[in-house]
């Protein structure tokens, strides 16, 4: 890969392992969420997919997802725009608005860990949805519409 590829690429011109590489390990996307059928709002809660390695914020089922669980959603160029819940912080959704990647994102400071360190990621703070009863998941809202919080 080109060094800093995402400040002259659109996210429909990268490769698929420059696209890969975006992805700064949050695990935010592994969240559940709720949606408020009136309002849209968005709520993100601290159980995560079954699937997710809280630890590493990385998926045990990547390449086999879809077959693993019906319901996830891969992320590509073609169908960005749709995913609205993203988090804020998500490198696909800022570059998508034209944003630069964040300072702590592991493609700006060559450390896996830096997005970890900045706090950012569900390391440690989610649970995995296979503890809770899945009829409790509105006790474990974490943060109201985390997709349009600001900062983070």
């Amino acid at each position: 890969m080109n060094k800093n590829f995402w400040q002259y690429k659109t996210l429909s011109e990268m490769c698929f392992a420059e696209w890969e590489a975006l992805c700064d390990g949050c695990g935010r996307c592994c969240l559940h969420k709720l949606e408020d059928v009136d309002t849209g709002e968005i709520a993100y809660t601290s159980v995560a997919c079954r699937f997710l390695d809280i630890s590493q914020c990385r998926c045990t089922a990547y390449d086999g997802r879809k077959t693993a669980r019906k319901d996830c959603l891969c992320l590509t160029p073609e169908n960005i725009c749709e995913m609205t819940w993203l988090p804020q912080t998500c490198a696909y959704r800022m570059l998508l608005k034209g944003w630069d990647l964040a300072p702590w994102h592991p493609l700006v400071t060559g450390d896996p860990e830096s997005v970890h360190s900045a706090g950012i990621s569900v390391r440690n703070k989610a649970i995995p949805e296979d503890w809770i009863n899945p009829d409790d998941l509105e006790t474990y809202i974490i943060e109201q519409d985390l997709a349009e919080s600001p900062g983070n």
